[in-house]
C-alpha cells in the first residue's frame, strides 16, 4: 500500500486496470475461451460415451464433403456480390447527397437506414411474404411480365441473387452514413478549388473525393465480409438453405451440424475456419492502420 502511495503513476496504471477489469473478464469468459474449446473441440471426435482424439481428421473430412464444398462456394459468391453491391451502391448515392443540403442529406440517411435499425427477423418476414410464390406481390408481378409462374426462392439460379439483394437492401444504410461522413470531413476549400478550375462534378468524384474515402472503403469492406461470413437468420427464414442446399453457407452449415445432427466437433470444426478466414481477412484493415499511426 505505501509503495502506490509513493508511486502515483503506479497508482494510476492500476486504477485503471481496475476499471477495465471486468469488461477484460467477460472478453475472456464469452470470447478468448469459447475460441480455445472451440478448436479444442474441432480435433476430438465426440460421441455421447467417449471423446476420441482425431487429429485433424475432421478438418480433412469437411474437405471431402461435396455439401461443405457447396457452402464454401455460396459464401464466396455471397461475399463478392454483397460487398461489392454495397461499397457501389452505397458510394453513388453518398456521392449524389453529400454536398446537398443538410434537411435533404439527412432525409436521404434515414430512408435508407431505416432497414438497418428494423428487427433482421421482421425484414426477413417481409421479403419471404413478398416473395411467395402463391400469393406474394413481388412474384406475381413477375408472372404477369412473364406469362408463367416464378419461384425465385424455390430455383436454384436465382435464390442466392434473392439473398443478396435483400442483404444489401437491409445493410447499405450503414456504408451511406459511413461515406457521407467521411466526406464531409473533405476540405471544402479543395473542392471549390475543383470547381474554380473547371472540374465537373464527376472529376471532382472520381479524383478527389473517392480517393480520399478510401479508409472508409477499406474498413466497411473488412466489416462487410465478416458479416456476410456470419449471415444466418436471413438464410434461415427465407430458404433454410434450399433448395437442395444452394443457399447453404458456411454459417448454416455449421448450425446444422450443430443443432440438427448434434456434431458439435465437425461444428468446431467449421467456427475454426471461418475464424481463420475473419483474421485473415481483417489483416489488411489493422495493417493500414498501424502504418498510419507509424506516419
Amino acid at each position: 500500500m505505501k509503495s502506490t502511495q509513493k508511486n502515483p503513476r503506479l497508482r494510476a496504471t492500476l486504477t485503471g486496470y481496475g476499471f477495465v477489469a471486468p469488461q477484460l473478464i467477460f472478453f475472456a469468459v464469452f470470447t478468448i475461451y469459447p475460441i480455445f474449446e472451440g478448436i479444442r473441440l474441432s480435433l476430438f471426435r465426440s460421441t455421447a460415451v467417449e471423446n476420441t482424439f482425431v487429429g485433424l481428421e475432421n478438418y480433412i473430412n469437411l474437405f471431402q464433403d461435396p455439401v461443405f464444398v457447396k457452402s464454401v462456394l455460396n459464401t464466396l459468391f455471397l461475399v463478392v456480390v454483397i460487398t461489392v453491391g454495397n461499397l457501389i451502391l452505397g458510394l453513388i448515392i453518398s456521392l449524389a447527397i453529400f454536398d446537398k443540403k443538410n434537411g435533404y442529406v439527412s432525409f436521404v440517411r434515414s430512408t435508407f437506414y431505416l432497414p438497418v435499425i428494423v428487427s433482421t427477423v421482421v425484414m426477413a418476414m417481409v421479403w419471404k411474404f413478398l416473395l411467395n410464390p402463391a400469393n406474394g406481390l413481388v412474384n406475381w408481378y413477375l408472372t404477369k411480365a412473364s406469362g408463367k409462374s416464378i419461384n425465385l426462392l424455390g430455383n436454384p439460379n436465382t435464390v442466392l441473387w434473392v439473398i443478396a439483394f435483400v442483404t444489401i437492401v437491409a445493410s447499405v444504410g450503414t456504408s451511406i452514413i459511413m461515406y457521407v461522413a467521411s466526406m464531409n470531413g473533405i476540405s471544402t476549400e479543395m473542392l471549390e478549388a475543383a470547381k474554380v478550375d473547371g472540374a465537373s462534378k464527376l472529376k471532382v468524384c472520381t479524383k478527389i473525393v473517392v480517393p480520399l474515402v478510401k479508409p472508409t472503403t477499406l474498413y466497411l469492406s473488412v466489416t462487410t465480409i465478416i458479416s456476410i461470413l456470419k449471415l444466418f437468420v436471413i438464410i434461415q427464414l427465407l430458404s433454410d438453405g434450399g433448395p437442395n442446399n444452394s443457399s447453404m453457407t458456411m454459417m448454416y452449415y455449421l448450425y446444422r451440424n450443430a443443432f440438427s445432427y448434434n456434431k458439435m466437433y465437425v461444428a468446431s470444426a467449421v467456427g475454426v475456419i471461418m475464424f481463420v478466414l475473419a483474421v485473415l481477412i481483417a489483416l489488411p484493415q489493422f495493417i493500414s492502420m498501424n502504418r498510419k499511426g507509424g506516419k
